[in-house]
């Protein structure tokens, strides 16, 4: 049976499905619409697609703003890597805070980032495929990030390898937020 298991993050999880091994290998399944449905999690992902990182390498903290804002389910199909969300939901009970996870291959397990979370990861392994399902399609006039540094994460190196671009990102203390946390079914 598929678990969902709430992080520190309001509406946020990790997901571990069931992961049917033989001789052979083994089979997981990534996605399935009636349980997220049934966990009240968004189900119509727009695009998915996938990167490949090597040891060392850094990611994030990315997101896109509305109103090509977007949830996301992430899974790491090969490697290993530090997975962290960071709430950016004015109104939120965990407001500027983060949760982290080990997502791999190994251990086929998922993180659900709800819509006004920042993600990033750092890869562990010699290298690391991520795998990316969203419910809204990319838009680069939309798509943004905080700095990897600015939140107090104990990411494993000070010295990771970045783009040009997480970089440059601004600190999460300039951050004006647009995002809100809904309190109740309706809300905004």
């Amino acid at each position: 049976m598929v678990k969902f298991i709430p992080s520190r993050i309001p509406g946020c999880f990790e997901i571990q499905p069931v992961v049917s091994k033989d001789e052979r290998g083994l089979i997981v399944k990534t996605f399935h619409e009636q349980i997220f449905a049934e966990h009240g999690l968004e189900t119509h992902f727009s695009e998915i697609y996938y990167s490949r990182s090597y040891k060392g390498v850094l990611r994030g903290l990315h997101f896109q703003v509305p109103p090509h804002d977007h949830a996301k389910a992430v899974y790491c199909l090969v490697g290993e890597v530090k997975d962290v969300v960071v709430d950016l939901r004015v109104g939120s009970p965990t407001y500027g805070k983060f949760a982290s996870f080990i997502l791999s291959a190994e251990t086929a397990n998922m993180i659900y980032v709800p819509c006004g979370l920042a993600h990033g990861f750092y890869t562990l392994s010699d290298s690391a495929i991520m795998v990316y399902n969203v419910t809204s399609v990319y838009s680069p006039q939309h798509d943004t990030g905080i700095r990897w540094d600015s939140v107090g994460i104990d990411w494993p190196s000070d010295n990771p390898v970045i783009s040009k671009r997480d970089g440059q990102f601004m600190p999460l203390a300039d951050f004006q937020s647009p995002f809100r946390f809904a309190t109740e079914v309706g809300d905004d």
